[in-house]
């Protein structure tokens, strides 16, 4: 076996089964802890999957059909303001951002230099990490203080000069937080200079705050410089949150036409194609933005009110985007976790288990993270909960 699998941590979700083992909470369980959508799938992408179902008879291509890649384009070009994203060369659909993320790496990562660093930020989504092992790379971790993006500015020449990969992730997983365009060029400068891949995962892009002004993709500040072909960049986007479709397993990955190509190379052997019926699910979903919007007024009803009902309890911050609360704790963040499990039957993210320890310092812990995914009611009921158990045990 792959001695590198030995490094692999447990999952947060391992973590958190563990931390809640042998409790006995009583009433109705509500999870604000894991980040999958609750909110219904769009019916009409639902119909066009079942009228697709017949597709199963056929081989899907690995590089997905052009009406699909077309699509995409189309909503890359409108969204982010881009002049013309080539559909032919500088996009392919995947199962899902998480396997794109992980068999990215594994495609892009060269062994045979000497710098072997992909750097992220921390705390962060483990996708970034496991495939940085698994593909012989060593992860450098950047710490997002106190809910914000990484301070990038505080890395060395020298570790960028050993620089392979730098994932951001913007929105934020799990702070929410957003770069600026002008963050996003100086990293694309730096990516010039030191001649890595930035890798930006946006899976999060099209839930936030303020309808005038979503959140910058990497994409819309290269070509804001002018650079068309994406040089060393590309972006990850996904269905799951934008139109509550996770179980579909519908992404895509855009970008750099010479990295494309290579990437596409490697999923030619990898057995990753779309199966048909879903990519014609995902054209339906790519061309609607009335269920995207509906969506994002969904989320930030819940958002406010829980925030309301918290107050003088926990300090909210309503994030600029994603669908998280990255709270700070009165507590321990494990032991706030596991009272909140055993008095309220609620159900958190210590923000530990999201971050590891670095020169003595985990950036997550002292925080929860709070998906925001469930019914207006549900959010309510466990916002409540959290208030008596302050109230009561704290």
């Amino acid at each position: 076996m792959n001695s590198e699998l030995s490094a692999l941590q447990p999952y947060p979700f391992e973590k958190l089964a563990q931390l809640k083992a042998g409790l006995t909470p009583a009433g109705e369980h509500i999870a604000l802890s894991i980040g999958e959508p609750k909110h219904p799938a769009p019916e009409f992408v639902l119909e066009e999957l079942t009228n697709a179902l017949p597709e199963v008879a056929k081989y899907p291509g690995t590089k997905g059909t052009p009406e699909l890649r077309q699509t995409i384009s189309n909503w890359l070009e409108k969204r982010f303001s881009l002049k013309q994203v080539d559909s032919e060369t500088q996009v392919l659909p995947v199962n899902g951002t998480r396997e794109a993320i992980f068999a990215f790496v594994q495609a892009a990562f060269d062994r045979h230099k000497s710098g072997k660093k992909v750097v992220c930020p921390n705390p962060f989504y483990q996708i970034y990490e496991g495939a940085a092992f698994l593909a012989g790379g060593e992860p450098h971790f950047i710490p997002c203080l106190d809910g914000q993006q990484p301070d990038f500015d505080a890395v060395t020449d020298e570790v960028w000069q050993q620089t392979q990969i730098l994932f951001i992730c913007t929105p934020n997983n799990p702070t929410g937080a957003t770069l600026s365009k002008a963050e996003l060029q100086k990293l694309i400068h730096l990516a010039d200079k030191f001649d890595f891949i930035l890798a930006s995962d946006e899976c999060y892009s099209e839930i936030y705050l303020d309808e005038a002004h979503p959140p910058v993709g990497l994409l819309e500040a290269c070509a804001d410089l002018g650079r068309h072909d994406y040089k060393n960049c590309v972006v990850f986007h996904s269905l799951s949150k934008r139109s509550n479709l996770p179980g579909l397993r519908s992404g895509f990955i855009a970008g750099d036409a010479d990295i494309m190509s290579d990437f596409l190379r490697y999923r030619t052997y990898h057995g990753c194609a779309m199966p048909v019926h879903h990519q014609l699910a995902s054209i339906a979903a790519w061309q609607d933005e009335t269920h995207v919007a509906s969506n994002r007024d969904l989320y930030r009803v819940k958002f406010k009110k829980f925030k309301s009902l918290l107050e003088g309890s926990l300090d909210l911050v309503i994030p600029p985007a994603s669908f998280y609360y990255w709270a700070k704790t009165p507590i321990d963040d494990e032991q706030f976790a596991k009272l909140l499990y055993q008095e309220a039957n609620l159900t958190v993210l210590p923000g530990r288990y999201l971050g590891r320890t670095v020169e003595g310092i985990n950036p997550g812990e002292g925080y929860i993270r709070m998906a925001m995914v469930a019914t207006v009611d549900e959010c309510l009921e466990a916002g409540e909960r959290i208030k008596t158990v302050i109230k009561e045990k704290l």
